[in-house]
């Protein structure tokens, strides 16, 4: 499964990286690879975690995409 990932910039560095479609699936890197790799381990416990305890898995649903605008 492909999920959606968010990273969010922190003011002293590095990013705080969440999974919309997985409630309460959030890390953290100070890099964008240390991210994918911390939140993929993380996607994977919060499976797990979640068939031990017979709960759903949402499917991977969250797209993503970019606007440009022109503000003035």
């Amino acid at each position: 499964m492909t999920y959606a990932i968010l990273l969010e910039p922190q003011p002293g560095g590095g990013f705080t990286v969440i999974v919309p479609d997985l409630p309460g699936c959030i890390s953290q890197g100070e890099t964008r690879e240390e991210c994918r790799k911390n939140i993929g381990d993380a996607i994977e416990g919060w499976i797990l975690t979640a068939r031990a305890n017979n709960w759903a898995v949402p499917e991977p649903s969250t797209r993503f995409d970019e606007v440009e605008v022109k503000a003035s």
